[in-house]
């Protein structure tokens, strides 16, 4: 499998022989795996880093499956991904709270390796559709970045669904808030969001994560980058969710 194909999940559990029943079978798949047995070692892991699926322990120390749920669907760069809570607790009140709080499937242990590798299957337009947003394409259109009273003007480097690179003279620091005007072609209205500063590269760019688009915003972005994505990466086309 080719680096453009490729799939990584992150696996939380404080029983490292479940950790490893569950890599075995992922990497059995072509996916890469992160296992982590420490719970409270996930939170940075999943601000920072962009999985494909994440499997969680029900009961674990603090923070449990449950809440890490609860995080990764309020905010951050995995809002979208599939969760799968796994448990050997088949109360259906556990049930009913790993939903609650976001998971898309539960997984019980002993781990049926059967099972998991249907939930694998069942997850990969949902999976795609994530890696379609996070797919960067190259793309020189101005854009416009303000914070308070200031203004920036720059060109974005690439583009995806969630974020961009920009190019400009002078940069706002890692964490700004900033409204972001992009102007996907010449003549049209710019798709207005809002953003956070999460990189600087170098002296001059700024990687971006964006937030709050509406739903038009959202969808003339996606009608733009999205035929893009599908001639760059063909096997998009055929995996549609």
């Amino acid at each position: 499998m080719d680096n453009k194909s490729k799939t990584r999940a992150l696996i939380v559990d404080d029983e490292a022989e479940a950790c490893q029943i569950i890599r075995s079978v992922l990497s059995s798949h072509g996916m890469e795996a992160l296992t982590l047995t420490q719970s409270a070692s996930a939170a940075a892991h999943l601000w920072a880093e962009k999985f494909s699926i994440i499997l969680l322990d029900l009961r674990m120390a603090s923070p449990d499956g449950v809440e890490l749920t609860r995080r990764i669907r309020t905010s951050g760069i995995n809002q979208q991904t599939p969760v799968v809570i796994v448990s050997g607790d088949q109360d259906p009140g556990a049930l009913s709270e790993g939903f609650e709080a976001g998971a898309n499937f539960f997984l019980y242990k002993p781990i049926d390796q059967a099972r998991l590798v249907k939930l694998v299957r069942v997850t990969q337009g949902i999976i795609e559709h994530e890696r379609r947003r996070f797919r960067r394409v190259p793309l020189r259109s101005k854009v416009r970045l303000t914070s308070g009273h200031v203004d920036l003007e720059g060109e974005t480097i690439d583009v995806s669904l969630n974020g961009l690179l920009v190019r400009a003279d002078e940069t706002f620091p890692p964490g700004t808030r900033a409204k972001v005007s992009l102007y996907l072609s010449p003549g049209t209205q710019p798709v207005v969001c809002s953003g956070s500063i999460m990189r600087i590269v170098g002296k001059s760019q700024m990687g971006i994560q964006l937030d709050k688009l509406s739903a038009l915003e959202s969808s003339r972005l996606e009608q733009f980058l999205l035929p893009i994505v599908r001639h760059e990466w063909p096997e998009a086309a055929a995996c549609e969710p």
